[in-house]
């Protein structure tokens, strides 16, 4: 039985919900390091768009989208 790995729970993810953001890839798949999995991803040929997010009280943050 092989592990899947990270990038590939993003893939995943992002296939079926077509958005992640660094907290969700944090706290289901304790992904640190989204923008490299996102980079990685891109270069691979998935089409994903970055989007800065932001709302009132909070950080700003990056949203990342799958472009089908």
């Amino acid at each position: 039985m092989s592990k899947i790995n990270k990038s590939e729970e993003v893939l995943k993810y992002l296939k079926k919900h077509g958005f992640i953001d660094s907290w969700k890839a944090i706290t289901l798949f304790k992904a640190t390091r989204l923008s490299s999995i996102i980079y990685n991803l891109r270069m691979k040929g998935y089409d994903i768009e970055s989007v800065w997010v932001e709302k009132k009280d909070t950080p700003r943050y990056v949203m990342y989208t799958l472009i089908k």
